[in-house]
């Protein structure tokens, strides 16, 4: 916000010898016989500062100025202060939105996981209930693996140790499939 006090470059509590000095100083600087080429500019920058003189230079004209500004000063810094407040109120409810939306994709999630159904069930359920792609994958994977890790522990009776794969359903495998997965890697 440009003031009257910034276009002379003086501050709000100069004096009436600092005021006209600011203004000898400005005036000479932009008067239109001095920026030749950019007289329009300059011709708006003169009106400009001669106009803050006139306000600034009058005793009364300062006072009705200052206290105008003053009051205009309060009401600009409520009604930013209002803005910010509901643009903060605003974040809040979107993040509060976001995080209820998570706590129901992973409840949607753990209930088809303790049905028995595989990791990509979960993650197509989850895009079919309108859940990101990136945030369905992520959820379905941690679900998936979570629900893996109580199963192997449900059958072992212990916990299996940190960073191990989720255990598979035992059963007893040929020499044909141990040949197989031994030269192919898969089933």
């Amino acid at each position: 916000m440009n003031t009257l006090y910034a276009t002379l470059g003086v501050q709000s509590d100069a004096t009436l010898d600092e005021i006209k000095l600011a203004y000898r100083r400005a005036a000479m600087k932009w008067h239109p016989d001095r920026n030749p080429g950019r007289e329009a500019e300059a011709h708006a920058a003169f009106q400009q500062i001669r106009d803050a003189y006139s306000i600034l230079s009058d005793a009364e004209q300062r006072q009705v100025y200052d206290d105008v500004f003053e009051r205009e000063m309060r009401r600009w810094e409520a009604e930013q202060a209002a803005e910010e407040a509901e643009a903060r109120e605003a974040q809040e409810a979107a993040r509060r939105a976001a995080q209820e939306h998570y706590e129901k994709m992973v409840a949607i999630a753990m209930r088809f996981a303790d049905d028995g159904h595989t990791r990509d069930v979960l993650f197509g359920v989850l895009l079919g209930r309108d859940c990101e792609a990136d945030l369905a994958g992520r959820i379905a994977d941690s679900v998936w693996a979570l629900h893996e890790s109580r199963r192997a522990v449900d059958k072992a009776g212990v916990a299996p140790s940190p960073g191990a794969a989720p255990a598979e359903a035992e059963k007893p495998v040929s020499a044909f499939e141990t040949f197989w997965q031994g030269m192919f890697r898969f089933r």
